[in-house]
């Protein structure tokens, strides 16, 4: 029978390329029960490690998993998130409860730099529960860099703008960034400041996502490519959103702002909603809108580092479509 220690040390051996990737330093060693721990993630960034929990552990059972890792793989440092899954669990648990900002195990990490196929992202471990960049999202980025040399990109739910900065890296014409809060913004542009980018305060909006799309659509702004990548559930001053509710809206104002002959990249990372019922959603949200569109691709995330249980679907969903 397997110890931790020998099961944490082959998730991180199946990681194989990107162990030895040097043009990527950030990926996911543990993904929950398809690498035998069931309610556990853990991400790599270089020699920073973050540990995160998707249901209450013991302090017992922690203690046991943090020594675990540390034997596994001796990381420079390992933080702990802890992640409820109902949002009113979350609601009312302290912030230093959830994601303390002190290290777990290790050296404390106040910022470093992560690569992600050569490109630079500052992540902050202590900073709360999301740290700098979404990992399962790597594959979609790397599309990017492929596709987006002299487009127009607009990046929706920016959070620290990976896409945008991804997207000018490829030699993008522009690439307008909005999001809720302003302080990820900033820290998108310290982001693109870190990969040699010049940066317009005009291209980084904070704001509502449905507002803003509805002045772009009012002036008659288009955009080449615009990536939607919302979170589940979210609230703004102005409204509440659930994705399993309310994509088809979202994917409706998004197309009125695709140019002829453009791409809408509609990415939802919500596991209770199943794929084919996320294309449908997009697909109605596109017809309301007046366009015409021809599905291009459907995916997930990388099964290297993002493998899942037998039976389950992927949670990210991640589909293009090109509007007429």
């Amino acid at each position: 029978m397997p110890t931790l220690v020998d099961t944490l040390r082959t998730a991180h051996a199946r990681r194989g390329a990107l162990l030895n990737d040097a043009r990527t330093t950030a990926f996911r060693v543990v993904n929950g029960e398809a690498d035998g721990v069931p309610n556990v993630t853990v991400d790599r960034f270089g020699g920073l490690y973050v540990v995160s929990l998707y249901r209450d552990f013991t302090a017992s059972e922690e203690e046991a998993l943090l020594d675990a890792a540390m034997a596994a793989w001796a990381p420079a440092s390992l933080y702990l998130k802890r992640r409820p899954r109902e949002a009113r669990v979350l609601a009312n648990v302290a912030k230093e409860t959830l994601a303390p900002e002190t290290a777990a195990r290790g050296a404390p990490v106040e910022s470093l730099t992560a690569l992600e196929n050569g490109v630079s992202f500052l992540i902050r471990p202590g900073q709360g529960l999301s740290v700098g960049l979404y990992l399962d999202m790597r594959d979609t980025r790397a599309w990017l860099q492929q596709e987006a040399k002299g487009l127009t990109v607009l990046n929706l739910f920016a959070y620290t703008c990976a896409f945008g900065v991804v997207a000018m890296v490829s030699g993008a014409k522009r690439a307008l960034n909005v999001d809720a809060s302003r302080r990820v913004l900033e820290w998108g542009e310290e982001n693109a400041r870190l990969n040699a980018q010049s940066v317009d305060r005009y291209d980084y909006i904070a704001g509502d996502v449905f507002d803003w799309l509805k002045r772009l659509a009012k002036k008659g702004e288009t955009f080449d490519l615009v990536v939607s990548d919302p979170p589940s559930f979210s609230n703004t001053k102005e409204a509440r959103f659930s994705a399993a509710r309310d994509y088809a809206r979202l994917a409706e104002a998004a197309a009125k702002v695709v140019s002829p002959g453009g791409r809408l990249v509609a990415c939802c990372n919500h596991a209770g909603l199943p794929m084919k019922r996320f294309e449908s959603m997009v697909s109605e949200g596109i017809a309301l809108a007046g366009r015409q569109g021809r599905a291009l691709s459907s995916s997930g995330p990388s099964s290297l580092d993002f493998p899942s249980a037998p039976g389950q679907e992927p949670a990210l969903k991640v589909h293009v479509v090109q509007l007429r």
